[in-house]
């Protein structure tokens, strides 16, 4: 998993012993090219939604080129928890990419992403329409010029409807989506999470539609397309079934908690020692062991808790009796009856616990990879798993416009004094 592009220059990590991804690594310097070798992507979005795009794309191969404003760069460089004054976030959602400035308010500065654009396949914006537009860098411009690129627009709002233009960040998206809504305790207040959901699944979705449109291209021979994702539609998705009640019963859910109003019993519960387990029960199988585990075999044969729906009628006795049991319990205790009888049950975890889990270290969920900065870093490897490509972290995220004489001298040919020049003005 921490292998780099035939060709690169750039430092493979080298697990050590007792490291995370020890168990899956491949030796350093080694490892196929990935799927997506050949494949340029501009990057000339910022925060969250866009570079988490380009960063999917780079693990398994793409060329990936980050455009950032000068002397500022993306503000994902200082956000979050930092070290050194360097963001934490950002040294793993810039991984493998090359860092390049320019600055699109300037002309020539957007001339240089025109003729870098001619070499790439793949363009990621995150900008509001207005200033895409006034930069002459919105869609229908790009595609006048350069109709094989693939243009992925990850915003607020997306284009069309009258808040297109609105700035957006995954927080109101949250809060639009009915996320929040539907989170927290029923007599609490609408709860928004604690970490970037919306720009993650906006940026999941979006990289299947960047594929697809790729696919579209290259297997069928099309010019490039318009890739339109906002934060809103990809949560909303997810929470299609409080819509779906409203449009058919005429039922605005409410928050339940931990509850779900489609398994019973499903919970965190806290144990004996202090911790915390949880269990979901969406079959009646499930429902069953459960039962036996907490030694009410007679539920067990019961219709009116192995039927789905009359089990649900009566969620609040089953949860109750769950949580009575576990509370007698240690974890480990609670979590040896419930893995003994095949319940699907889990610890809550905290960030030590999730880095110990043997079954995650043996399958190298996390990887070390070092650092100029920080030294050895532990990030989290790619997620999708491909048994011939592998995806692979060749390197975090590096200082502003470190790959400047790269991505403006070998791919566009300009000489160190044309570079020098743009450099002393501003313009990269």
């Amino acid at each position: 998993m921490a292998g780099t592009n035939a060709g690169s220059p750039e430092r493979t990590a080298s697990p050590g012993p007792g490291d995370p991804a020890e168990a899956t690594a491949p030796p350093p310097g080694g490892g196929p090219r990935g799927p997506l070798h050949g494949v340029r992507v501009v990057e000339a979005a910022t925060l969250a939604a866009g570079p988490m795009v380009a960063t999917a794309l780079g693990e398994f191969g793409a060329e990936v080129i980050k455009i950032e404003p000068p002397r500022t760069g993306d503000p994902m460089r200082t956000w979050g928890e930092r070290r050194d004054g360097i963001g934490l976030v950002w040294k793993s959602i810039s991984r493998n990419k090359k860092c390049a400035t320019l600055d699109l308010r300037r002309p020539e500065g957007r001339r240089l992403l025109h003729r870098l654009l001619g070499t790439a396949d793949v363009l990621v914006v995150g900008n509001r329409p207005s200033a895409l537009a006034r930069w002459g860098v919105d869609y229908e411009s790009v595609h006048a010029a350069h109709p094989h690129i693939v243009y992925a627009h990850i915003s607020g709002y997306g284009r069309g409807g009258p808040k297109s233009d609105r700035p957006g960040y995954g927080t109101l998206a949250e809060a639009m989506s009915g996320f929040a809504h539907l989170t927290g305790q029923p007599d609490g207040p609408p709860t928004l999470p604690p970490f970037m959901l919306a720009d993650g699944v906006a940026g999941l979705a979006a990289t299947y539609a960047v594929m697809m449109a790729l696919y579209h291209r290259d297997v069928h021979d099309a010019p490039g397309q318009l890739v339109d994702v906002n934060l809103i539609e990809p949560l909303t998705r997810l929470l299609e079934t409080s819509t779906l009640a409203y449009d058919q019963l005429g039922v605005v859910k409410r928050r339940a908690g931990n509850r779900l109003d489609a398994s019973a019993p499903r919970n965190a519960y806290r144990t004996s020692d202090g911790e915390w387990l949880a269990i979901s029960s969406a079959s009646p199988s499930i429902a069953v062991r459960v039962f036996r585990a907490i030694d009410r075999p007679d539920l067990a044969e019961h219709p009116d808790y192995v039927d789905p729906v009359r089990r649900q009628e009566r969620a609040v006795e089953v949860d109750g009796l769950v949580a009575s049991w576990v509370a007698e319990r240690t974890l480990d205790e609670a979590m040896a009856v419930f893995e003994k009888a095949e319940v699907t049950a889990a610890p809550v975890y905290d960030a030590p616990r999730l880095l110990a889990d043997e079954h995650l270290r043996a399958r190298g969920t996390f990887l070390p990879v070092d650092d100029p900065d920080f030294g050895r870093v532990t990030v989290q490897a790619p997620v999708a798993r491909l048994s011939e490509t592998p995806g692979r972290v060749a390197h975090l995220g590096r200082p502003l416009g470190a790959d400047n004489d790269h991505v403006y001298g070998e791919l566009l040919g300009l000489a160190p004094g044309e570079i020098g020049a743009l450099e002393s003005e501003g313009i990269i």
